[in-house]
């Protein structure tokens, strides 16, 4: 074991055996009769309560990519790597009126998926397949950069190759496969301390360790200053593209399959009012995590073999003792886990209910979606290994960029369409033609940018897309997402004018108005059906 750190790897795997052991433990915790259901396996029985819940979403939406990601991006580019506060901290009044109606409607008609939703709403299978599609795609490279967060701690403590990134992988698969959502839930309670208990010690021993905070940023300035690029503050042509860049990640979040399985799986429209109001406790987390990357600069922390993602890692090897540094690197590895398995079975969950029952098996019964949502979280899961393995891990991070653009498209059928169903089903399949066409046209156009300016590589290299492509005079840039949703929107208000005009059938709607409002004590409101009355023949399925 030469190179290899023992005492962080076998505080590392003793955490890691831990959770397993949740993990397997929680097909016990809190369950019906059996998991043969997806509101079971899939939502947990839809029952989890205010605390449950917010370490869920918690969980979810503040991953392992986050924990190294975001202090790595202010390493390198200082200001502009803080997009990520502002947004966490703008998306909970954003999307509190949006998720409270989601629920409501989802708990009296039995949806699973925003896909569901979109498919009943709008009488559209076109556009519920796309909106199935485009979640699933958002949603494997996210999976796969949480093996970045693995990897990069692997990496920091001397463990080489992907056999423990495939081993990991394994557990996680079996034991998600075997309790759901539940697996995930329970052990977000153990990534969350941990998580904490890291950050906490972290801001208040390695200031104190560098000589204090002006120590710290005095020393990121300067590095900044001499290096010609990022800095403290952001410069005149990077303001849009934060701001954008910001609000359009913040309109994304509760977009993706995985954000929405955390909400349906609550109890109650209270039980989500109370976490808008707590979940923003995380955003003052994620400011500290930014505040690393500063750290990192004052500490002179060097990323191991030049790969950028192992700074923070790098930095408490180099600041804490080694059973600390285990700690650490336990709390970025099990947040790897927590939100890879939510990802997967919300995933799964997409492929069952709006390709598999809708396409391949209409009378499938709620057993059988149950099995074929369990091997799809499989499949899912394989692909992330395979996508870590075989592609380099940068384009994957350049992958999640699309990811947020393209999942931004779903906004109009799925967040403006719990408010209104004026826009036409046809126009939203033209305007998410039109906005899926102009993120990648967008994207594609970025080059990745290496020091000194150089052109790393020609496409996908980034977001921020400049104006200047536009024909416009300025060297301003924004983020290729907002501009594309703004261009979905333009298209889909235009097409639902003309459709309308022209009488174009419209379809039925399958809610209404009072599904958007109702509590779970309301009588419209769904009872859980028991699984075992739905086993293969027993009747027609739920939904």
């Amino acid at each position: 074991m030469a190179g290899i750190n023992t005492v962080e790897l076998a505080v590392f795997i003793a955490f890691f055996v831990v959770v397993t052991a949740l993990g397997f433990g929680a097909a016990r915790w809190r369950r019906a009769e059996n998991l043969m259901h997806l509101d079971e396996w899939g939502l947990g029985g839809r029952s989890f309560g205010t605390w449950i819940t917010w370490f869920l979403i918690g969980g979810d939406i503040y991953t392992a990519y986050t924990f190294v990601a975001v202090p790595a991006l202010v390493f390198g580019a200082g200001a502009a790597g803080f997009f990520a506060v502002p947004y966490t901290v703008v998306v909970y009044p954003l999307i509190f009126l949006v998720v409270i109606r989601l629920w409501s409607v989802s708990h009296v008609r039995g949806f699973v998926t925003p896909a569901d939703f979109v498919r009943s709403r709008f009488d559209s299978p076109t556009m519920a397949l796309l909106v199935a599609i485009t979640g699933i795609v958002a949603t494997m490279p996210y999976i796969a950069l949480q093996l970045v967060g693995i990897e990069a701690v692997l990496k920091t403590m001397g463990v080489t190759g992907e056999l423990p990134i495939i081993v990991a992988f394994v557990i996680l698969a079996v034991y998600t496969y075997s309790s759901g959502l539940r697996a995930p839930a329970l052990i977000a309670f153990v990534k969350d301390t941990l998580i904490y208990l890291t950050i906490i010690v972290a801001v208040i021993v390695i200031p104190t360790k560098l000589g204090g905070w002006d120590v710290v940023f005095g020393a990121a300035e300067e590095k900044f200053d001499l290096a010609g690029t990022g800095g403290l503050l952001l410069p005149g042509t990077g303001q849009v593209q934060y701001a954008t860049l910001a609000l359009g990640s913040a309109l994304a979040l509760f977009l993706y399959p995985h954000s929405i399985t955390g909400v349906l799986a609550a109890k109650g429209r209270g039980t989500l009012q109370k976490n808008m109001s707590l979940l923003p406790i995380y955003s003052l987390a994620l400011g500290f995590i930014a505040l690393l990357g500063f750290m990192a600069i004052a500490a002179g922390t060097e990323p191991v073999g030049g790969d950028g993602n192992t700074i923070v890692p790098a930095l408490f090897q180099q600041m804490f003792p080694s059973w600390f540094a285990g700690v650490a690197f336990a709390a970025v590895g099990i947040g790897a886990l927590v939100p890879a398995a939510i990802m997967s079975i919300a995933a799964a969950n997409l492929f069952t209910r709006n390709i598999y029952k809708e396409y391949l098996k209409k009378d499938a019964t709620p057993t059988q979606e149950a099995k074929v949502a369990k091997l799809a979280s499989l499949v899912v899961k394989v692909g992330a290994v395979a996508a870590i393995i075989f592609i380099d891990p940068q384009f994957s991070i350049d992958l999640q960029l699309i990811g947020g653009a393209i999942i931004l498209q779903t906004l109009p059928s799925v967040g403006i369409g719990l408010y209104t169903r004026w826009l036409h089903r046809g126009a939203l399949v033209a305007g998410w033609t039109a906005g899926m066409l102009t993120a990648l046209w967008t994207l594609y156009s970025v080059p990745r940018l290496g020091p000194g300016g150089v052109v790393v590589r020609e496409h996908f290299g980034g977001s921020a897309f400049s104006l200047g492509k536009l024909g416009f005079d300025t060297t301003t840039t924004v983020y290729a997402g907002f501009l594309a949703l703004l261009v979905n929107l333009l298209v889909t208000v235009v097409v639902t004018v003309v459709l309308r005009a022209m009488k174009v059938d419209d379809g039925v709607d399958g809610t209404a108005e009072t599904d958007y409002t109702a509590e779970r004590e309301d009588p419209s409101v769904r009872d859980l059906p028991d699984p075992l009355a739905s086993a293969p023949g027993d009747g027609p399925p739920r939904g």
